[in-house]
């Protein structure tokens, strides 16, 4: 449900002002509320044109709730200044928008209309706002306007409801964390906000039901590492005949017996048997969530696709063994076993424990493996080490019919291969910044299965992800039979051997993602090289502490040297002199560098070019400044898609990533050949250019990213060792140029021989201070 909601065909008006973690965590919290039953409406203070609202809006369509939902705006933009904004750069009358505007983004999305009330918040009458509210989303911004919201509507939300904060934990916008404490405090409430994404909190109202965002003792909590994830419903299985049937005792002494490991768990369970589970675990290292069989039938359109397929004779007769199977007698139980990587993902959302991997494990798989190897041998130890990708568990299968029900020919044709191995369902996951992408996968092929009539169990869409997409999937090999128990054994002893599919559709990275350098290029400026380092430090300072660091010094002024060399000590760097080889001329040096020290990758910065450290959160353009684990999110894109080289900026300072800069630059006959809709260039005018030919745009840890033919240029950027020789040493000039990469990898990117990338966003600024004279400026 909740990623037919967020993929919902949304046409933005503004996209900058909330982004994807926060819109999926406020429909996750807002289901909650409607598979609940908790009382009341919905209410958004702070609603600006509407971008939240309208994912509220079409979560209670798709839920056919009764709920109404109110909105709240003065449209005249943020209020006056508190003592808490004084200082940041916000000004008041900032985001002033009109009810039209909002109007129209409904009616342009198709979506009805909300109520909407025009005020400011502390003039809000008490019979405008419902007097039972289940949800409440609070974008105030400043001070007096959360405190003035959350005062109106505190008192008001039913037990066990939500309260969301926008911009919460935001170091220019603090009055937001400090209202909240000071209503708390005055209603004596204990403060109990949680942080469950980037600059979004969440509070449950009281403890009669019991909160989602159990807050544990610091002090108690095993923090990071494995977290596993399970959970049993009774479907009913002991009503089947002989070989199908089985009584529910069976899964509740087989989950009893997995609970005895001291393993951080999440645990999906029906409420009554909630005391269960917590007569066997404790509170500290445990995360209840209550999930009635009822909520399976509620997950979008999934549970009528599949029950169609069900009853259909054209499916259940295609094998003997298939009219009598769990599949074809239970109505629950695919609904139930196809979200299993739903409740995963559901999971990282939630997880109290700061998980690095997340994993299902099946509540009853104690019934094929023992499980001491929990609680004895404490293999999830060792899943860190052995789950470096998303992760399944595979068997040989030589049917040639169908698998599971699903029909053979087609499980080829969407893995586009031929398939002699199945995934196994009863254990899966991998490292928690993954899992994000790996459901939208998994949900976007369900969908489409189920919608040509093709169904088998969870175990077909995870063998088609395994064939597909070997990028971010990884398997291990277990016997023909399936039982996973000679996995849980070479787990323990540390024995795995991790496999991918090597399809002809997807390239696997032969690149490592540590043996990285880091190289500086400077000129006569030891402030500069100081400057960027620092950028460092403050940005992301995994840029001083994982690469290896190499300064190419190309100063004249020998007086610097030095502070140069005492600057080289203080941030790790190793120093080469070249007296002045040029930029272009040091960035082909760098190139051959790289090659000879055998570098998997390698950064590239002139030393004016910095990391942003300053207020602004947009460049001019609109895309981020700041990016959290910024160092960490650029390799994996660069590795997932294998990038020959991957742009960190698409705000540059003489333009921007738009237009297609290489048309400037390419020969005047391969123009015409390779833009016949714009084959003559005229002036030296950047707009003259065409626009860049975007191929696909992605998401990565929130990071999102476009490919196709970018072009290339000296500024920031990531480089593949395979993307190093294509593009600087294949071919060489003697007097290299700027433009003449830019012309001559283009024209590899357009034959395919080059793939590369650019971040949307712009983490990076221009800025020489300390300038030069033209006469000494080289290229080469």
């Amino acid at each position: 449900m909740i990623n037919k909601i967020i993929s919902f065909n949304n046409n933005r008006i503004d996209s900058s002002i909330i982004n994807s973690d926060q819109i999926k965590n406020l429909v996750f919290y807002l289901l909650d509320t409607i598979d609940n039953n908790i009382e009341g409406d919905i209410v958004e203070f702070g609603c600006y044109v509407g971008e939240s609202s309208k994912y509220l809006m079409k979560t209670l369509l798709e839920t056919n709730s009764n709920k109404k939902l109110f909105v709240y705006d003065s449209f005249e933009g943020l209020p006056p200044l508190s003592k808490w904004e004084e200082g940041t750069g916000w000004r008041s009358g900032t985001l002033k928008s009109t009810e039209e505007i909002l109007i129209s983004n409904f009616e342009n999305n198709n979506l009805p209309i909300p109520v909407i009330h025009k005020d400011w918040f502390k003039d809000v009458p008490e019979e405008k706002i419902p007097e039972k509210i289940s949800f409440a989303f609070l974008d105030g911004d400043f001070y007096d306007s959360i405190y003035d919201s959350l005062n109106k509507v505190f008192d008001r939300v039913s037990d066990g409801g939500y309260i969301c904060f926008h911009d919460y934990q935001r170091n220019d916008l603090p009055g937001v964390r400090a209202a909240i404490e000071d209503v708390f405090k005055e209603k004596g409430v204990e403060y109990v906000v949680e942080e469950v994404c980037e600059q979004l909190g969440v509070y449950r109202k009281n403890k009669s039901i019991e909160s989602r965002l159990t807050v544990v003792p610091e002090v108690n909590i095993k923090k990071g590492g494995v977290t596993i994830v399970t959970g049993i419903w009774d479907i009913k299985r002991d009503g089947l005949s002989e070989g199908w049937n089985r009584n529910f005792d069976h899964y509740l002494n087989n989950l009893a017996k997995l609970m005895k490991t001291d393993d951080n768990m999440i645990i999906f369970i029906e409420e009554m048997y909630r005391d269960f589970v917590e007569s066997r675990r404790s509170k500290e290292n445990t995360l209840i969530i209550i999930k009635e069989l009822s909520w399976f039938k509620q997950n979008g359109d999934l549970f009528e696709k599949i029950d169609k397929i069900r009853q259909n004779p054209d499916w259940y007769n295609q094998s003997g063994w298939l009219p009598d199977s769990t599949q074809a007698k239970l109505d629950m139980y695919n609904p139930l076993v196809m979200s299993k990587m739903f409740l995963l993902n559901d999971a990282t959302i939630m997880d109290p424990f700061d998980s690095s991997h997340l994993v299902w494990i099946d509540g009853a798989i104690t019934n094929t493996v023992h499980d001491g190897y929990f609680w004895h041998d404490k293999v999830t130890n060792n899943i860190q080490k052995n789950f470096n990708k998303f992760t399944f568990v595979c068997f040989p299968y030589d049917g040639k019919v169908e698998i599971h029900g699903f029909k053979y020919g087609d499980m080829c044709r969407y893995s586009e291969a031929e398939v002699n191995k199945v995934a196994r369902g009863g254990i899966f996951g991998g490292p928690k910044h993954l899992i994000s992408n790996i459901n939208h996968i998994y949900y976007n092929l369900l969908q489409s299965t189920l919608s040509e009539g093709l169904m088998g169990t969870e175990e077909s869409i995870f063998t088609i992800m395994t064939y597909k997409h070997p990028e971010f999937i990884q398997y291990f090999d277990i016997e023909m039979n399936g039982l996973l128990g000679i996995f849980f054994e070479n787990l323990k002893n540390n024995t795995l051997t991790p496999r991918q599919e090597k399809s002809e559709l997807v390239k696997i990275n032969s690149n490592g993602k540590h043996n990285i350098g880091l190289y500086v290029l400077t000129y006569n400026s030891p402030k500069q090289f100081e400057t960027l380092c620092k950028s460092f430090e403050e940005y992301d300072n995994n840029f001083l502490s994982k690469p290896k660091k190499f300064l190419i010094n190309n100063s004249l002024n020998h007086d610097t040297d030095q502070e140069y060399n005492e600057l080289c000590i203080k941030y790790g760097f190793e120093e080469i002199k070249k007296d002045n080889i040029g930029i272009c001329g040091g960035r082909q040096f760098i190139s051959e560098h790289a090659d000879e020290n055998n570098l998997d990758y390698h950064f590239f910065f002139e030393d004016d070019m910095f990391f942003y450290v300053g207020q602004e959160e947009f460049c001019r353009n609109g895309f981020r400044r700041k990016i959290k684990d910024f160092y960490n999110s650029v390799i994996e894109i660069a590795w997932n898609e294998d990038f020959d080289f991957l742009k960190w900026n698409f705000t540059e300072f003489f333009g921007d990533n738009r237009k297609q800069w290489a048309w400037h630059n390419v020969p005047s006959g391969t123009r015409s050949q390779l833009f016949p809709q714009n084959p003559v260039k005229t002036s030296n005018d950047t707009n003259e250019a065409p626009f860049l030919n975007y191929k696909n745009i992605k998401s990565y840890n929130s990071l999102p990213y476009a490919t196709g033919e970018i072009y290339y240029c000296n500024w920031p950027q990531i480089v593949s060792k395979s993307g190093n020789k294509k593009m600087f040493l294949d071919v060489k000039w003697d007097n290299p140029f700027e433009q003449t990469w830019m012309s001559h990898m283009y024209q590899e990117m357009v034959k395919g021989k080059l793939t590369t990338g650019v971040l949307l966003a712009t983490p990076t600024e221009h800025n020489r201070f300390d300038h030069y004279t033209a006469e000494e400026r080289r290229e080469n």
